[in-house]
């Protein structure tokens, strides 16, 4: 009896599973929602990707060819002339080098000491944890200008130095926020369980905190390394005169700017008229923009793809508190 009674209620509850359902593929709203999701998404994809593909098919076209317009998907006229242009420059492993060292260096530093504030202005005991939390935020909105922040490097001994790369943005205030906002959210019991373990502040921040919070960490190193790797106006200010302190993109402003310069005697014109002659492998801005893009894009886009799952949780947990 109790058998039977078991197989009517789970058959009943079946025929309202397809009933609520609207049969073995859901109803016919749910169809049409989930196809007009599927076209949305790819039609996104495309236009997300197109920008990407075009400019690398830009970057491996002929430079003079690709003035003529017209190039999509494909280089028209395949070639490795405009790269071979970029690194041929003798300047640009050098300055690859110190571009990778200051986004590892610069990355580790920045999200351990933003890491530690945050941890220190989320501690409710913490009494100046909100005038320190204001005036971090304060900084957001004022700065004191060009002339004073490299008058302040100056009289810091750090002009013509590395470290003017990892020193002034060691603590970044949308990180620290951030960073904190999930600190905040972790369970206070295991805190307090470490506490009457014995565990000190940084004994507790560096074994219990640290890995609990490697999302938004993730997050934080991914923001600070792009940051870090694109950034090149502080080597105009500071390191322009040290050419062995050059980054990678400061480089590639300089190779643009000479492009420039070479092509202002010479028209897009002429040089679509020239086509056939020995200038037709010749480089132009147009084409040394688009080899910029994919050779500064690609280290970044590497990297990506092992932090996208920490990323995405970092977010929208970090984000949650203010």
């Amino acid at each position: 009896m109790a058998n039977i009674m078991t197989s009517n209620t789970a058959s009943t509850e079946g025929k309202k599973r397809r009933l609520r359902g609207g049969g073995r593929y859901g109803s016919l709203g749910d169809r049409v929602f989930d196809t007009c999701n599927i076209i949305f998404m790819l039609l996104l994809m495309v236009v997300t990707l197109y920008p990407f593909v075009n400019t690398l098919a830009v970057s491996l076209n002929n430079a003079t060819d690709s003035i003529r317009g017209g190039i999509y998907l494909w280089p028209r006229e395949f070639t490795l002339q405009n790269y071979s242009y970029v690194f041929n420059e003798a300047t640009i492993l050098g300055a690859t080098f110190i571009s990778i060292m200051r986004t590892v260096i610069g990355t580790i530093v920045t999200v351990f000491c933003s890491a530690m504030v945050a941890y220190t202005i989320s501690r409710p005991d913490f009494v100046l944890r909100k005038f320190i939390t204001i005036a971090f935020i304060l900084t957001m909105y004022f700065n004191g200008g060009l002339i004073p922040n490299f008058l302040l490097i100056r009289d810091l001994g750090m002009i013509n130095s590395f470290w003017v790369y990892i020193i002034p943005g060691i603590i970044g205030v949308f990180n620290l926020i951030i960073i904190r906002s999930f600190i905040e959210g972790l369970p206070e019991s295991i805190l307090e369980s470490a506490r009457i373990d014995g565990a000190g502040d940084f004994t507790t921040f560096a074994k219990i905190v640290l890995p609990l919070s490697l999302p938004v960490l993730a997050t934080v190193a991914l923001f600070t390394a792009v940051w870090q790797w694109n950034s090149w106006f502080d080597v105009f200010l500071y390191n322009s005169s040290e050419i062995k302190l050059s980054t990678l993109q400061y480089e590639l402003q300089k190779i643009l700017q000479n492009s420039n310069a070479s092509m202002s005697a010479k028209s897009a014109g002429d040089a679509f008229a020239n086509a056939d002659n020995a200038n037709a492998n010749m480089v132009t801005p147009f084409s040394i923009r688009a080899t910029m893009t994919i050779v500064a894009s690609v280290p970044i886009i590497l990297v990506y793809p092992f932090l996208q799952k920490y990323f995405v949780k970092g977010m929208t947990v970090g984000g949650v508190k203010g």
